[in-house]
C-alpha cells in the first residue's frame, strides 16, 4: 500500500515538470510554424511578382517574328551522347534567317563524326574544330570566342545567341526568343531553361540548387534597369551584335569558369538592357547524368557565384538548412503535437503549424510550376535542401583548402576571395 502511495506520489510530482516541458515546445514549435510561414508567404509573393512582370519564352510565339539574321554559337566537349539531339533540334528551327556554328573543343571521343551525320545536308549549321586552348583561357570560353572571330556566320549576324551541347531548342525557339527580345526592347536576353527530370538527382536535388540560384539572383532584379543585380545562364544567351562587340565578346572573360555572370555584369557596365526569362519549356536541357557529375559542377556555379567567398557559401548552407528543412520540420512538429495535446497553445500551434505548412508548399508547387518541373517533387525538398547545403560547404571546403576546379578537362585554381568583395561585384 506505502509502495504504491509512493509511485504516485512521484508521478504527481513530475507532471508539473513535464507540462512545462509539452508547453516549451509547443511554443517553440509555433514559432518555427511563424517563421515558416512569413519567409515563405515573402517567397511565394515574389514568385506572383515574377509571373506578372516578365514574360516567359513561350510568349515569343505570338508576337510577330524579327527579320533579324541570327547565329548561333554552341561549344562542346566530348557531348557525343547529347550531340544528336541538339543539331536535331537546330535543324527544326523554324526561324527564316538562322545559321549555327558547332564549336568543337578538343573532343577525343566521336562527336564530330556524329554532329556531322546528324547535320547531313543542312547547309545552315556547320562543325568547326578547335584543336588547342591557350594558356589562360577557359576551354569553353576559348571554343565560343574562336567560333566568333573566325566565322563569317557569325560576323555578319544581328543578333548572336551562345547556347550548350545539352540543351535541345523548340522548333519555333530562335523565332520566339527573338521576338521577346525586340518586344521588350533589350539588348540581351538569357533563359533558364526547362530542366529534365529522370534521375533521382533531378528531381530531389536539383530543385532546390535552382531555388537557391534564383533567390541570390532574382529573375526580376536582373531584368530591371536601375538597382539591377546582373545574371545570366550560359545555357542560353542571345546578344545583339553591337552589344555583344560593345563589351568586349568572350575575349575579356577568357579565364572565367562561370562566363555567363561575368558578361552579364559587363552588359550592366555598359548601360545595356537586359531580361533573364523562363524557357517554359522553349529550351530543356540535362545538365548532369550523374549524382557526382551533378556535385561537381554545381559546386562551380555556386563557387563563382559567391564570387570565391567561403563565408559567404557557408551562410548559404546554413540559410537552406534552416528555411527549407528546419522549418518545414518544425511546422510538421507543431502540426502533430498539436493534435494530440491538450490546450490552447496546443490549438495554437496546430494552427500556427498548418499556416507555415501550406504556406511552404504553396510557395514550392508554385516555383515548380514556375519552372514547369513536376510537382510532387516539392515533397522531398527538406531533403534536398540537405543534400545542396552540403554541396554549398563542400564548395567552401575546397576554397579554404585551395583544392582546384576540375571543368572541361581542366584543372584552374580559383583562390579564396576576402570579404573586400563587395556584393554583386
Amino acid at each position: 500500500m506505502a509502495l504504491g502511495a509512493g509511485r504516485w506520489l512521484r508521478a504527481y510530482a513530475r507532471q508539473p515538470v513535464l507540462d512545462a516541458f509539452l508547453q516549451i515546445t509547443l511554443v517553440v514549435l509555433a514559432v518555427g510554424g511563424v517563421a515558416c510561414a512569413g519567409y515563405w508567404l515573402v517567397i511565394l509573393w515574389h514568385v506572383a511578382i515574377n509571373r506578372l512582370s516578365l514574360p516567359t519564352a513561350r510568349r515569343g510565339m505570338t508576337l510577330p517574328p524579327v527579320d533579324k539574321s541570327v547565329c548561333v554559337i554552341i561549344p562542346a566537349h566530348n557531348e557525343a551522347g547529347v550531340i544528336e539531339g541538339l543539331v536535331a533540334s537546330l535543324r527544326a528551327q523554324d526561324h527564316k534567317k538562322m545559321q549555327a556554328v558547332l564549336a568543337l573543343d578538343r573532343c577525343t571521343d566521336n562527336t564530330a563524326e556524329l554532329a556531322r551525320a546528324a547535320i547531313g545536308d543542312d547547309s545552315r549549321i556547320r562543325v568547326l574544330e578547335i584543336e588547342s586552348c591557350p594558356d589562360g583561357w577557359a576551354g569553353k570560353v576559348n571554343a565560343v570566342w574562336t567560333a566568333v572571330q573566325t566565322s563569317p556566320e557569325a560576323q555578319s549576324a544581328d543578333l548572336l545567341l551562345f547556347a550548350d551541347a545539352d540543351t535541345e531548342f523548340h522548333p519555333a525557339c530562335v523565332r520566339a526568343t527573338s521576338a521577346v527580345m525586340e518586344h521588350l526592347d533589350r539588348d540581351f536576353l538569357s533563359l533558364l531553361s526547362t530542366l529534365t527530370t529522370d534521375t533521382w538527382f533531378e528531381w530531389v536535388a536539383q530543385p532546390a540548387a535552382g531555388l537557391e540560384l534564383t533567390r541570390q539572383y532574382p529573375l526580376v532584379r536582373a531584368s530591371r534597369d536601375e538597382r539591377r543585380r546582373p545574371f545570366a545562364n550560359g545555357q542560353f544567351m542571345l546578344f545583339r551584335a553591337e552589344t555583344y562587340r560593345a563589351i568586349g565578346g568572350h575575349e575579356l572573360v577568357k579565364d572565367q569558369l562561370l562566363e555567363d555572370l561575368a558578361l552579364a555584369r559587363k552588359v550592366h557596365g555598359v548601360g545595356a538592357r537586359a531580361a533573364v526569362l523562363f524557357a517554359d519549356g522553349m529550351l530543356r536541357c540535362r545538365m548532369y547524368d550523374t549524382w557526382p557529375q551533378f556535385r561537381k559542377g554545381w559546386k562551380r556555379i555556386f563557387t563563382e557565384c559567391a564570387n570565391q567567398k567561403d563565408s559567404r557559401l557557408d551562410r548559404s548552407a546554413s540559410r537552406l538548412v534552416l528555411t527549407s528543412t528546419l522549418m518545414p520540420v518544425l511546422s510538421v512538429g507543431a502540426v502533430a503535437v498539436g493534435a494530440v495535446a491538450a490546450g490552447p497553445i496546443a490549438g495554437i500551434a496546430f494552427v500556427l503549424g498548418m499556416v507555415g505548412l501550406g504556406s511552404w508548399l504553396v510557395a514550392h508547387i508554385a516555383m515548380h510550376a514556375a519552372a514547369r518541373s513536376p510537382i510532387w517533387p516539392a515533397l522531398v525538398q527538406p531533403i534536398g535542401a540537405m543534400l545542396v547545403a552540403a554541396i554549398l560547404r563542400d564548395a567552401a571546403r575546397d576554397l579554404r583548402s585551395d583544392t582546384p576546379t576540375e571543368w572541361g578537362g581542366k584543372k584552374y585554381h580559383r583562390p579564396r576571395r576576402g570579404a573586400e568583395v563587395a556584393a554583386g561585384e
